[in-house]
């Protein structure tokens, strides 16, 4: 046998019993090759065979993640369907005839002087004047604009996130985040040596009273929060929740980083928590989910004591845009493109959302009509990691609540369903399988004491709640 599957075969044993669990992050594979005493090549192979076998998920500028343990001897949870794994996890939303609206910008950046503009020199953190105005018109909202001279640009809304949290937390720093919160938080906290302290929720986000609580044990250095279509929970603060921790933040003297990388599928959302204390917040988005992950543009909105320092830090990281991107995005949003995929794919994600309304009737559930994703929280007694394995082996692919939770305590017993990467007709059938593998709740194998049905107070979300049934 290779070496790479001897390895693999190690690997793929440390998920069978446990050692790796579902959403757990692998080493680069750099540092898997040291540790292993292997060739980077030969490292490459390994991931690529633990991906062959359904082991584990990679994603760009995130990582590589376990996402299901292997079948288990003896009887199947579920009887494998043959075809290939329907991919509920990574959420890349599209629509149809989205390449050839995004062409028509393409095309004019194939004049070659505009071609030689956009690639003579690499962009700075500051981009510029028509692409700062541009900027802000896209994330401009009711209610809201942000002054075009306080925009920065990063190469995608993972370095956007990257870039502020590393001017804002210096190593050791406590950087305060929802309980539940966006994975790849967690991955660049750990990367910068930054300590998360888990705040608790409820069906508006973030608790006031938790968010100082946390800060009187010990200073926080800043606060990362997603007020509108909360990932993975979908919950939405309301005007006067986001004036209520913009005067917290003020009083105990914590900058926030708002994430609206989702808040463009809500037509009618609060203005931004950036609009209530905009010399407290700096906001961070992206073109990823309104266009496509391919060639996509990282936006952050910062107070002006900030600027020099975040611009900086996207220097120093290597995290702005190039010039093609930000040229692209320029006339994206300046030719109607921008606006054209919004309204699509708002129209998409309710699509998506009557299937999930139709096919996970009765299930307790919380998700928005506006959301490509939503939160389940399965029936007792399955568990997260068991019901992943599960649904693996009926060939759907979801991500086990334990991706998301932060601190030791107990991971929910539920999973993220990412709606939006599917076509429609598969993304049904994906559904009609995860509602019949839980209702299947005879067939359950853990090692684990079967919970007791969850208390209407517990959890990370504090007071029952959320969005209800979809």
């Amino acid at each position: 046998m290779e070496e790479y599957r001897r390895i693999a075969d190690r690997v793929e044993a440390a998920v069978r019993d446990g050692r790796l669990r579902p959403g757990d992050r692998l080493p680069p594979q750099r540092v898997f090759a040291r540790r292993h005493g292997i060739a980077n090549s030969t490292a490459i192979r390994v991931y690529g065979e633990l991906a062959r076998r359904g082991l584990v998920v990679g994603e760009v500028g995130r990582g590589t993640f376990v996402r299901a343990a292997p079948p288990l001897p003896g009887p199947a949870l579920a009887e494998a369907t043959g075809t290939a794994p329907v991919d509920l996890q990574l959420n890349y939303p599209g629509f149809e005839g989205q390449s050839e609206l995004m062409a028509r910008a393409l095309a004019a950046l194939g004049r070659p002087d505009v071609l030689a503009e956009a690639v003579s020199r690499p962009a700075a953190a500051t981009g510029t004047p028509e692409a700062r105005e541009a900027a802000a018109a896209v994330l401009a909202r009711p209610g809201w604009a942000p002054d075009p001279a306080s925009v920065l640009f990063a190469g995608n809304g993972r370095q956007a996130i990257a870039g502020a949290l590393c001017a804002l937390v210096p190593p050791g720093g406590r950087l305060g985040v929802e309980a539940l919160t966006y994975p790849l938080v967690k991955a660049v906290a750990e990367r910068l040596g930054i300590r998360l302290v888990p705040l608790a929720l409820d069906a508006e986000g973030v608790r006031p009273e938790a968010l100082a609580a946390a800060h009187r044990a010990a200073p926080l250095t800043a606060v990362y929060l997603q007020p509108t279509l909360h990932n993975p929970l979908c919950s939405t603060a309301g005007e006067g929740r986001r004036a209520e921790l913009a005067e917290l933040l003020r009083s105990l003297d914590l900058t926030a980083v708002e994430d609206t990388t989702w808040a463009f599928l809500v037509p009618d959302a609060p203005a931004p928590l950036a609009a209530h204390a905009p010399e407290r917040v700096l906001l961070v988005d992206s073109l990823s989910k309104r266009l496509a992950p391919g060639l996509t543009v990282g936006y952050l909105v910062v107070p002006g004591r900030l600027r020099a320092a975040v611009a900086e830090a996207l220097r120093s990281g290597a995290w702005t845009t190039g010039g093609l991107a930000l040229a692209a995005a320029t006339r994206w949003a300046g030719d109607g493109t921008v606006a054209e995929a919004v309204a699509a794919k708002r129209a998409d994600a309710e699509a998506r959302h009557a299937l999930v309304r139709r096919r996970l009737a009765g299930q307790a559930l919380r998700t928005s009509p506006c959301a490509y994703y939503c939160w389940w929280e399965l029936p007792a007694p399955w568990r997260a990691e068991t019901f992943t394995a599960a649904a693996a082996r009926a060939g759907v692919a979801v991500t086990p609540g334990g991706a998301f939770a932060v601190g030791t305590g107990t991971a929910p017993d539920a999973i993220r369903i990412g709606l939006a990467s599917p076509p429609h007709p598969v993304l049904d059938e994906a559904l009609a399988r995860l509602a019949a593998l839980a209702a299947d709740t005879g067939s359950v194998r853990s090692d684990r004491p079967v919970r007791s049905a969850p208390s209407a107070r517990s959890g990370p979300f504090g007071p029952s709640g959320g969005n209800g049934q979809p």
